[in-house]
């Protein structure tokens, strides 16, 4: 059974060409803002990294990567799930200086996920990486890192709607901020799951932080899965905000203040992998190699979605569908890229 589900009174407010245009004005102005607000600069970044490395994202620990043997060079190659660990010792190489960072294009295949309205095999995000000082690891530093993001994505859509007046019929974002852990959301939902709790918290709270992901719950398991490796569970969360379209919560960013020595070495033990302590990058996070960053991965195609007002998420990228998603969205006048 297709896992899209369309509204029923849903029609583009854009065509198919005007999709285009607002979508790369969309990602000019947001980067351009987000670089400005965070004190970023773009560098470039790798599509796949070698597999012995550690440097792919491990994401909930059960997907697998896109492999292949490079044979000129008697490696194996794996396509990046993202670029969270690479981000860091990128930051590392280019000597960037505390308060600065880098944002990147991030295209990644994750060939295990489930597509519906907003996922897909094709992933495409801003990821981004700044480094940090000591005192910076913080729920009040992050607080107010998530709240200059929040503010760049509601000047883009000013400008947006400036170019697209067709798109003003859509809410603004709401730039007031609610913050709440997973465990607050357990204690006041305890009869909804996950995403069940995020939907009934984000429809009376539009634009929310969802904080402390990770690790066990009262209950006994995790609010979501979160690699051990990178964020730091205390210290991390996801961008969450009301889609008025598809009348739902929409996971925009997952971010958070990366792991120092000591939460790495806690975080690997309660995951069960202390096998990747001895993988490269691991060694120099736990010798103090490393850079204090702070990052996360930006959506490209859910915020194009979610300022656009679109259904499905094929409506704003090129991917691979299954024949009950095509022919859901062909149904409903939905012509997927």
């Amino acid at each position: 059974m297709s896992k899209t589900y369309i509204p029923a009174d849903y029609a583009p407010l854009l065509n198919l060409y005007d999709t285009q245009k607002a979508i790369a004005l969309l990602k000019r102005v947001f980067e351009d803002t987000l670089c400005g607000n965070l004190h970023l600069r773009r560098v470039s970044a790798p599509l796949f990294v070698e597999a012995a490395s550690g440097l792919n994202d491990n994401l909930n620990g059960v997907e697998r990567p896109v492999s292949f043997d490079v044979p000129a060079a008697q490696r194996d190659a794996q396509v990046v799930h993202s670029l969270a660990k690479w981000k860091r010792l990128a930051l590392h190489n280019y000597h960037f200086p505390v308060g600065e960072g880098l944002v990147t294009d991030m295209n990644a295949i994750r060939r295990d996920e489930i597509p519906d309205n907003l996922h897909s095999i094709y992933v495409d995000q801003w990821d981004w990486e700044k480094v940090i000082a000591p005192r910076d690891r913080s729920m009040d530093y992050l607080i107010k890192t998530v709240q200059l993001i929040v503010n760049a994505m509601s000047d883009t859509q000013r400008t947006l709607q400036s170019v697209f007046p067709q798109l003003c019929v859509l809410p603004q974002i709401s730039t007031e901020l609610s913050v709440v852990t997973t465990q607050e959301l357990e204690d006041k939902y305890p009869d909804l799951d996950d995403k069940g709790r995020e939907n009934a918290w984000v429809k009376e709270h539009p634009t929310t932080l969802l904080t402390q992901i990770g690790g066990a719950l009262k209950s006994g398991a995790p609010h979501d899965g979160r690699a051990p490796d990178y964020d730091d569970w205390q210290l991390n969360g996801d961008i969450l905000l009301w889609d008025a379209t598809l009348d739902r919560a929409i996971e925009l960013s997952s971010m958070g203040i990366r792991v120092d020595a000591e939460a790495l070495d806690r975080q690997l033990t309660i995951a069960g992998c202390d096998d990747r302590r001895e993988l490269t990058f691991h060694k120099m996070l736990l010798n103090n190699e490393l850079p204090l960053t702070i990052g996360g991965g930006i959506g490209q195609s859910r915020l194009s979605m979610l300022l656009l007002g679109k259904a499905h998420i094929g409506e704003v990228q090129a991917s691979i569908w299954d024949d009950e998603t095509i022919d859901t969205c062909r149904n409903a006048g939905i012509i997927l890229l």
